[in-house]
């Protein structure tokens, strides 16, 4: 259910982004109507508007050819992106730590011509921060606690941050949406906690 709840938003984002473009056409055209234009400008003119318009017709919207490259949309569920194919591609862990990306943001993803593949965040859901601990789950991973709920974090941001148990996180979390995994926005090391507690 959670994946279809994401499927959804990416369709949602999708749709808002054909109404944006219709949009902009629409103003192109009224810009045109004001202008002289010669008869090749004319002909590019209608040429680009016929370009737009089967992009927008394009059913596999998640999905777009341009020349030697391939852009896909997808959804982020805390590991990876899920494309509206239903497909997985692995983002990486660096890549998602420094960006802070949480479930439910939508990333695009450029495949070139040599097999290089780069994420690009295009539409971040509303985030909320929780405080949480850092602790060691059943499996003796490295997780935290937050409001009496676990969640995962990417390994790359635990190192980044260096943490550790005990230490105090500030971690993002999709506003509207249940979520298994969270991002690490700051921490605050369990020595300076205790050093905050002795001083009090």
């Amino acid at each position: 259910m959670a994946e279809e709840k994401k499927y959804k938003e990416l369709k949602k984002i999708i749709s808002q982004l054909e109404k944006e473009t219709e949009k902009a056409k629409k103003l192109l055209a009224e810009l045109a109507d004001q202008k002289s234009l010669n008869d090749q400008e004319q002909k590019n003119y209608q040429q680009e508007l016929e370009e737009v318009d089967d992009l927008l017709k394009n059913k596999d919207l998640n999905q777009i050819k341009i020349g030697e490259e391939v852009i896909i949309e997808g959804v982020f569920n805390g590991q990876l992106m899920i494309g509206a194919d239903g497909k997985q591609y692995s983002v990486p862990a660096n890549y998602a730590s420094k960006s802070k990306l949480v479930e439910g943001d939508i990333l695009k993803l450029k495949i070139d011509k040599y097999g290089n593949f780069v994420f690009k965040q295009i539409g971040p859901v509303e985030r909320t921060r929780k405080i949480g601990v850092v602790t060691y789950d059943d499996e003796g991973e490295l997780s935290i606690i937050a409001e009496g709920k676990k969640y995962k974090v990417i390994k790359a941001s635990l190192t980044y941050f260096k943490a550790e148990e005990g230490d105090e996180v500030v971690i993002l979390l999709p506003k509207d949406m249940e979520s298994e995994w969270a991002a690490i926005e700051n921490i605050i090391k369990k020595e300076t906690i205790l050093k905050i507690n002795q001083e009090k």
